[in-house]
């Protein structure tokens, strides 16, 4: 493949306006609230527009839907048939990129179809034949349509691979590759990836031609709006730790990273017995209720999300200040993937790691690979907490609008009891409901990580290791990485492992029907406004993610 590289750096402000989009695309940004465009989307929506094939390089968070789609539906004709198709690694995937097509080509009349598991062929079939402009697929139901020529004249002029490092470990590059046999060759291909292992740059040599490459800048790629922390706990303290750290930081919506099923079931119910509106999010669930699980989130009628990584994948919910890594991600790109769901669109976020003295090497790695910072911080004590609540509590007072009925209260309190001991007996209930769970110190203190860290270094000397560099906080180390990479791209040789089977989120390769159907719609062209089915295939998978 040619690489025509080039590093994009910001010499003017442009708006959406200088990029030459149509003006109902143009509107619907404008609807959305956007006006200036992200630094992914100015480097490759022109290339886009002028037909080029790109791969396009950016993780998650930095507007890539929008850079592909903007110009892909100003290019297509959307009255004549299915003109774009975008293939993404997952279900949850599928739906947030088909909302967000939907939204941006509003104003033009454009119909989008998901298709995944949950809904018969017939339906699935038939949303796309009444006039869809645009599918979006996972790769599993994609392939078996195409191989059945279910859909007559499929021949979309732009495809996109979503996400295209995360189909590869989930076990599907044989499936895209199959699926681009079957497309038309003279149309336009975008593809777009966190990273580019060797595997995806092989592909994108075999179904790109001449592609510019799009990359942003690794300032823009380790996000700048996340503050990243991480906290040297004893293995035995993660409960206590985690809970402590969600107390002091008074997260509004946060998601809890874990490494196994078996482990989100359990710290889902702990945080839900401290007080927390938490829900639990794996692959063992039946689609049914994850979808209710990932609404009700985005609702904000869940507040914690206790997940997998390959169960979160896909999930691009606004308004998430928090990211918590309960366990060290396996690999730097997954520390990537999961910060990335907070520090959003301009909104700061935070991200907060827990590991133990054992896993600094690991911290280190990412470090050096994802090139970020983290500061080292220490668990607040009950104490810290406890004055941290002080000042909340003064703030709630001060906010606090006063009700008529608040008179009559007073003045009956007056008759036995003077003003000063009111206000201190009305503060006391207040200081009351301030319970901190846990032992007052969690966490190994700078002096003692030292030492622990000293000792470490000693032993791998003695045994002829390359030994370690980083003493307490002296350093600003970041991320993490375990080596035991249980998951990566097997499909089926682990059950503890979260990657999915083929017959998981990217579609179902079962005798079961599982290609879910959604038909976004616009009244104006006489389709319907929104008849996505919530999916519900009851096929559990105790292998997939």
């Amino acid at each position: 493949m040619q690489e025509n590289a080039q590093t994009h750096t910001e010499e003017k402000v442009i708006t959406f306006d200088d990029l030459g989009l149509k003006k109902e695309i143009l509107q619907s940004i404008k609807d959305a609230g956007f006006t200036v465009p992200s630094p992914i989307q100015a480097a490759a929506i022109p290339f886009v527009l002028a037909g080029r094939d790109i791969v396009g390089q950016a993780h998650t968070g930095t507007g890539k839907t929008a850079a592909f789609a903007l110009p892909a539906l100003n290019n297509i004709d959307v009255r004549d048939g299915v003109g774009l198709l975008v293939i993404t690694p997952t279900r949850e995937l599928a739906t947030q990129v088909s909302d967000e097509i939907f939204k941006y080509g509003r104003n033009m009349g454009v119909k989008t179809v998901t298709v995944y598991g949950g809904s018969s062929y017939n339906r699935q079939i038939d949303l796309i034949q009444r006039g869809a402009s645009v599918v979006v697929a996972t790769p599993g139901r994609l392939l078996d349509i195409l191989k059945k020529n279910l859909v007559k004249d499929f021949a979309p002029s732009v495809v996109v691979l979503d996400e295209a490092d995360e189909m590869l470990d989930m076990g599907f590059l044989d499936d895209i590759n199959e699926i681009f046999s079957y497309l038309p060759s003279n149309r336009q291909t975008l593809l777009f990836s966190a990273t580019m292992p060797k595997p995806i740059k092989l592909l994108a040599e075999r179904i790109l031609d001449n592609p510019e490459f799009v990359s942003i800048t690794k300032g823009e790629t380790t996000n700048t709006d996340i503050d990243q922390e991480y906290y040297v706990i004893d293995e035995s303290e993660r409960d206590d730790a985690i809970i402590r750290l969600m107390d002091a930081e008074k997260s509004t919506k946060s998601i809890v990273f874990c490494r196994t099923k078996s482990e989100v079931d359990r710290l889902a119910n702990v945080l839900s017995s401290a007080g927390y509106l938490a829900n639990g999010l794996h692959g063992d669930m039946e689609q049914r209720q994850r979808e209710t699980v990932i609404k009700n989130f985005k609702n904000s009628g869940v507040k914690v999300l206790v997940a997998t990584d390959v169960a979160a994948r896909g999930i691009h919910v606004d308004n998430i200040s928090h990211v918590f890594n309960y366990h060290i991600p396996f690999d730097p790109e997954s520390y990537v993937h999961r910060i990335g769901r907070t520090g959003r669109a301009g909104i700061k976020g935070k991200a907060i790691t827990l590991l133990t003295p054992l896993e600094f090497k690991e911290l280190q790695r990412i470090k050096a690979k994802v090139g970020t910072t983290m500061t080292h911080a220490f668990v607040p004590s009950k104490n810290d907490l406890r004055a941290l609540n002080l000042q909340n509590i003064v703030n709630t007072i001060e906010a606090q609008h006063i009700y008529d009925e608040a008179h009559k209260i007073l003045d009956m309190l007056k008759e036995d009891i003077d003003e000063e001991t009111i206000m201190f007996k009305l503060v006391s209930m207040i200081l009351d409901k301030q319970t901190i769970q846990g032992p007052n110190h969690i966490g190994i203190p700078a002096d003692k990580l030292a030492a622990i860290l000293d000792r470490a270094d000693k032993r791998r000397d003695s045994k002829g290791g390359r030994g370690g560099n980083f003493r307490g906080n002296r350093s600003r180390p970041s991320g993490s990485g375990d080596r035991n990479r249980s998951g990566s791209g097997d499909r089926n040789r682990s059950v503890s492992s979260e990657r999915p089977p083929r017959s998981s989120e990217g579609g179902d390769r079962s005798s079961r029907p599982s290609g879910g159907g959604g038909y976004r719609g616009n009244n104006a062209s006489g389709g319907e406004r929104s008849s996505r089915p919530s999916g519900g295939d009851r096929n559990r998978s105790r292998n997939r993610d």
